[in-house]
């Protein structure tokens, strides 16, 4: 028996392990960290967009994806807290004079940012 054979059919190349040819899979998937956003999304398209998660899992693009969206959402998070501390008027003289307040103000902004990640860039396809 050879120990690799090619399928002209399929493209693929099979090896001999044990007596069985098994298929020469390479994973094109990419391997990145991903972050609590990507990690939320991931949960959320798991849960209630199956078809896509398969579809992106099978394609390999599913780690790449996760990535994408992780980065889009803490760019989006950090500029949302950002702006909304100028908004507000959050600044570090507030945090020097009365921290309880700027505690209380700096915990107000960051669910609101939250929020708006969570219904734009995490619960969404």
């Amino acid at each position: 028996m050879n120990k690799t054979i090619s399928d002209n059919n399929n493209g693929l190349d099979y090896t001999l392990v044990n007596g069985v040819y098994l298929p020469n899979l390479i994973s094109t998937e990419t391997n990145y960290e991903i972050g609590i956003w990507g990690q939320r999304h991931l949960d959320y398209i798991k849960n209630h967009r199956k078809v896509f998660y398969t579809s992106l899992l099978t394609s390999c693009k599913l780690n790449s994806y996760l990535h994408e969206v992780d980065t889009r959402a803490t760019e989006m998070y950090d500029r949302l807290v950002k702006q909304l501390k100028e908004q507000k008027g959050i600044t570090e003289q507030l945090k020097a004079n009365d921290m309880l307040a700027w505690v209380q103000a700096m915990s107000n902004i960051t669910n609101q940012a939250r929020e708006i990640v969570n219904s734009k860039v995490i619960y969404t396809v």
